[in-house]
């Protein structure tokens, strides 16, 4: 299926509620820990009757209303318009090219542009990776819930072990404790619980300097571990480049991409082994296949970063499709959660990403 054959929508209105999700594991990163989840839900209601749905991991409940007035305006500037992600996209960027489409901006109309792609799928009657010209199938997907810094190794090692439920091979860990033996007896702690056989990514969230992240890297490259995530600051690509040259651990960036010309820039640069764009910073669906693409044209695996719901259709369809980043954030609020199959994410062959939401949960968790 093409998007010629879907059948004609009209933009009616949008909707955003924000929510704040308990999360099954509190996640202690090097820039803090996170215990509940703020996600900003949005629907995209047509004239047609159909209601396409997204999500926006927003980090801090205080950004939720930013990004829902930022929608208000949006909606305004569209409403009327035809459901045409592309062409929505390049409107908006139009409109707002002299305040740049970056940050809160960039977030909104990636949540729009995911709702558009989710309300044209529902309206063809087909699922999302069918729109994109693939088939539902099984994506090799890592649970990245927990194994956030934690007060000491046996801890961690007790949360890696319960991750494992579900059938996954795959765990990722945090690391950027204050001294780098916490952090391998961190991830010796868990390689032991978990053995060998089971791939552990780690992610620093960008909290070394190049200098150190070296030294890190270095003890890594003795610890099995599949890939070292944003060692450093995420644009440095300059120093990124450097740590891939020099290190045997594979190095993965990405999730900071704001569209797809930091994405070009960082594999100009040659900056990473494995990338992972972000869905609210790559530029929803729309931003995705165009990073898909060089993603194939570079030969480089890619990955994803939240959003499950969504990701595990594009990644379907994505040529160099690597591993799906599982969390579970928003669960309580959907229908039908994602179904992890013996560590695979399962595209089910139903119309649309599907998102639907639980009314009842919504109102219990809205803000």
């Amino acid at each position: 299926m093409t998007m010629a054959d879907t059948p004609r929508l009209t933009v009616r209105a949008i909707r955003a509620v924000g929510v704040e999700v308990p999360m099954t594991y509190a996640l202690g990163t090097s820039r803090g820990t996170i215990t509940k989840a703020p996600l900003l839900l949005i629907d995209l209601a047509t004239e047609e009757g159909i209601t396409g749905r997204s999500y926006l991991w927003c980090y801090l409940r205080g950004i939720m209303p930013a990004i829902a007035s930022t929608l208000a305006l949006v909606e305004q500037l569209v409403k009327g318009d035809r459901v045409a992600p592309g062409d929505l996209w390049d409107k908006l960027a139009q409109r707002f090219a002299l305040i740049g489409v970056q940050g809160l901006l960039r977030m909104a109309m990636s949540g729009l542009d995911m709702a558009a792609w989710d309300a044209l799928a529902l309206a063809a009657g087909v699922p999302l990776v069918k729109l994109l010209g693939a088939n539902p199938k099984s994506i090799p997907a890592y649970n990245s819930c927990g194994l956030g810094l934690m007060s000491s190794p046996q801890a961690v090692a007790d949360e890696a072990e319960k991750l494992l439920a579900g059938g996954f091979r795959a765990v990722k860990l945090r690391l950027g404790y204050p001294a780098w033996q916490q952090d391998r007896a961190a991830v010796r702690a868990v390689r032991e619980r978990i053995g060998e056989r089971v791939a552990l990514m780690v992610d620093y969230n960008q909290a070394l300097g190049v200098a150190e992240a070296l030294e890190r890297g270095r003890m890594l490259d003795d610890e099995n571990i599949f890939w070292l995530e944003e060692p450093i600051r995420h644009d440095d690509y300059a120093g990124c480049a450097r740590l891939a040259r020099e290190l045997k651990t594979p190095i993965q960036i990405g999730e900071n991409f704001s569209l797809v010309s930091s994405m070009e820039a960082a594999l100009a640069a040659g900056a990473a082994d494995y990338v992972m764009p972000d869905l609210e910073r790559i530029g929803g669906v729309t931003g995705w296949q165009r990073a898909a693409t060089l993603a194939g044209e570079h030969r480089i695996p890619m990955s994803s970063h939240l959003f499950p719901e969504v990701s595990a259709h594009l990644l379907a369809a994505t040529p160099t499709c690597h591993f799906l980043e599982y969390v579970d954030w928003a669960d309580r609020v959907v229908r039908e959660p994602l179904r992890i199959v013996d560590g695979q994410a399962v595209v089910v062959d139903r119309p649309g990403s599907g998102i639907a939401w639980d009314d009842k949960a919504v109102e219990r968790y809205r803000v």
